[in-house]
């Protein structure tokens, strides 16, 4: 049965995260591509302190939303540095948020950024820097790219603590080889900290993660479940999407936090 929009927007409004709740949920989980990017992103900037006007790189931007609430909601311009989404599709999702002058989608690989040393005055990267960032010699690349007393901030899926021996059975339905990067936020801090190129300012991880992560997982689902198909290909995509999210709540159910979770790191370069 479809969900109108009132019912939509209940399925991810989160007290915790009052920017983001003000938003479509329509939109968000149409141009999804993990967890909620506008949830990790409001966490995260809760430190950084953006100003508006900033230079802002969003690096793997996914769809771009993350970058479209940046310039909404801190006033900063933002590069929406993507590698694997259509740069056109992003550019349109800036125009219908009426942020062309702000937002501005690039196609670059992380190891290969096409901009000027020092041009940033702060770097955010949600949920993509777990597939390149755990090389040890990356910092050293990416503070290149901020101004000196810049800050960068990261975050993304990882480990309340580390597993004593194989990965947990409860956890192996949603562990593939990707998912080698999630480190604890202990892990992280000490990557980065062994460096002197930055100065850690915060490193923790998201309260209540189990049930955020949830809510998110079961707004997709319900949004899957209500969504109208027109053809056989669509309906298998269909089915696979709710196999797939109905695998993730029962590991995270059977979690209950003893593992998964979200981390955040902000860091100003020295």
């Amino acid at each position: 049965m479809a969900l109108d929009d009132s019912e939509m927007n209940g399925l991810l409004y989160h007290e915790g995260f009052p920017l983001a709740s003000k938003y479509d949920a329509r939109w968000i989980l149409e141009n999804q591509m993990g967890p909620n990017a506008l949830w990790l992103t409001e966490w995260l900037c809760r430190d950084m302190k953006l100003q508006p006007g900033m230079r802002v790189l969003d690096l793997g931007c996914g769809r771009a939303i993350s970058s479209i609430f940046l310039a909404k909601e801190y006033g900063v311009q933002v590069w929406a540095s993507n590698y694997w989404e259509s740069t056109s599709d992003n550019w349109a999702r800036v125009r219908e948020a009426g942020l062309a002058d702000r937002v501005f989608p690039i196609k670059a690989e992380a190891r290969a950024l096409p901009f000027a040393h020092e041009f940033f005055d702060a770097i955010v990267c949600v949920d993509s820097y777990i597939y390149y960032g755990t090389d040890d010699l990356y910092l050293d690349y990416l503070t290149k790219f901020v101004v000196p007393g810049g800050r960068l901030g990261i975050t993304h899926g990882g480990l309340t603590k580390d597993f004593e021996g194989p990965v947990p059975e409860h956890i192996r339905p949603f562990w593939g080889q990707d998912c080698w990067g999630w480190h604890t936020a202990k892990w992280w801090r000490q990557l980065w900290d062994r460096t002197g190129l930055v100065d850690v300012e915060v490193c923790d991880m998201l309260p209540h993660a189990n049930a955020t992560y949830l809510q998110w997982k079961k707004a997709r689902l319900a949004a899957t479940r209500a969504h109208e198909v027109t053809n056989e290909a669509a309906e298998e995509t269909r089915r696979k999407e709710i196999d797939s999210v109905s695998t993730d709540i029962g590991v995270l159910e059977a979690d209950a936090g003893q593992y998964l979770g979200f981390i955040r790191m902000v860091a100003r370069r020295v």
